[in-house]
């Protein structure tokens, strides 16, 4: 049985801060935070929230690309997540009450929500928005479908966020018959995929902030260390810099499981330790995976890390503005196919990358055959991989973005130099 990151991530953080992660003989010997962590601070000052006149700005560039859909999309309708922040600056919990953002094409847009709840939502308003509240024995969707009725939009297009829950969109078509519904990918996805220069200094600073806890981490690391005390002092580091992370943690064989395993797992000299994680800052992602390996690595593990170094070469110069995003991953698989580890996805088992902003997994992705037209802005995980089941694994994993002219450029501080140094 496997587990995805995120659900192991998300696990490991609840089982740590109730005290239920168990700990080996070497961590219990421990306790105290490794003089590495302690040194750690928090960013302060060098984080600059996102402003009121960003969150307008950015419905402004919703409502130019529905003005200029072919599509003529009318309105854009979203419920909470991270296209909800990124569009109102508000932090909102899913639930059964229905909680929606309308933006219409042109003028002022609206916040549907519970009565009860507006004290709570007024507090988080970053500029004056129009909210109309629903009490508990009426019909939300009925509430937005009369306000777009009153604006004009008794007919056309209303184009539905991706992570809006089909509930929502059902009640809502029930609302309003009338009107045509789309996927609102090509507004959201037009607008969060090229990130600005403010979003791209915030993802810097996440990735800064990974850099340090990973480097603190790496050099605390003893013999005897179970996956769960290294992943336990990666929160730890996180929470001293004043942050919210984690990391997936594989050592040995169990690397060579890109996800992960439930297996208990103890750090070995001479075998590979796997962290994959990362933190956000205003929300902004980082995702980052170094590998090392206490004592000295074998040749094999050497020779792994020297392929997958030239793929992340390979994919940093492929990605470049103007070119498909599917061609990135070309480049990196064969750098690692050509080396001897192919054909296709048999040792380098996942697709290279993904996009990366407000979710540490968002649109477009760098996949074999993916037609997204690379633009400047852009950002993307970059990570190669070599998996042998049953023998070893070894991953690095870097941030990128398009440039308006050439390569793309890191958005982590440097490529790892090597097993001995896992981070710069």
């Amino acid at each position: 049985m496997t587990l995805s990151r995120r659900n192991l991530l998300k696990s490991g953080a609840i089982l740590s801060a109730t005290g239920l992660l168990p700990l080996s003989a070497a961590a219990q010997a421990q306790q105290e935070l490794p003089k590495a962590l302690q040194a750690l601070r928090p960013l302060g000052d060098r984080v600059k929230p996102v402003t009121p006149d960003e969150f307008r700005a950015r419905v402004a560039r919703a409502q130019k690309l529905m003005t200029d859909s072919n599509a003529q999309i009318s309105a854009l309708y979203l419920t909470p997540g991270t296209s909800l922040y990124y569009f109102s600056g508000i932090r909102w919990g899913i639930s059964e009450r229905l909680l929606a953002l309308v933006i219409p094409r042109a003028g002022d847009a609206l916040v549907v929500c519970p009565a009860f709840e507006e004290g709570r939502l007024r507090e988080q308003l970053r500029w004056p928005i129009e909210v109309r509240v629903w009490q508990e024995d009426e019909n939300p969707s009925e509430v937005a479908a009369k306000w777009l009725a009153e604006r004009g939009t008794r007919t056309g297009r209303v184009a539905i966020e991706e992570t809006v829950r089909y509930t929502f969109f059902d009640r809502l078509r029930d609302a309003a018959p009338n009107l045509e519904y789309v996927s609102g990918d090509p507004i959201t996805i037009g607008s969060r995929g090229i990130k600005s220069a403010h979003e791209l200094e915030l993802m810097r600073l996440a990735c800064e902030a990974t850099f340090d806890v990973f480097r603190a981490v790496f050099a605390s690391l003893q013999p005897g260390m179970t996956q769960n005390d290294i992943a336990g002092l990666v929160e730890r580091g996180f929470s001293r810099m004043g942050l919210r992370g984690g990391a997936l943690v594989l050592l040995g064989e169990w690397a060579a499981l890109p996800h992960g395993t439930v297996k208990p797992q103890k750090l070995v000299e001479g075998e590979v330790v796997l962290i994959d994680g990362g933190t956000s800052v205003e929300g902004y992602q980082s995702d980052v995976t170094r590998c090392g390996v206490m004592g000295k690595p074998s040749d094999k593990l050497r020779n792994a890390f020297a392929i997958l170094r030239r793929a992340q070469d390979a994919a940093l110069d492929a990605c470049r503005s103007g070119k498909l995003s599917g061609a990135v991953d070309d480049a990196a698989r064969a750098v690692v196919a050509s080396a001897g580890f192919g054909p296709g996805y048999k040792f380098f088992t996942h697709r290279l990358g993904h996009g990366i902003g407000l979710d540490g997994h968002e649109h477009p992705y760098l996949v074999r055959g993916s037609k997204t037209v690379l633009q400047p802005g852009m950002t993307f995980s970059n990570e190669p991989g070599i998996y042998v089941r049953g023998d070893y694994g070894v991953r690095l994993e870097d941030d990128m973005v398009v440039m308006p002219d050439g390569a793309a450029q890191l958005l982590t501080p440097g490529f790892s130099p090597g097993f001995e140094k896992p981070v710069g």
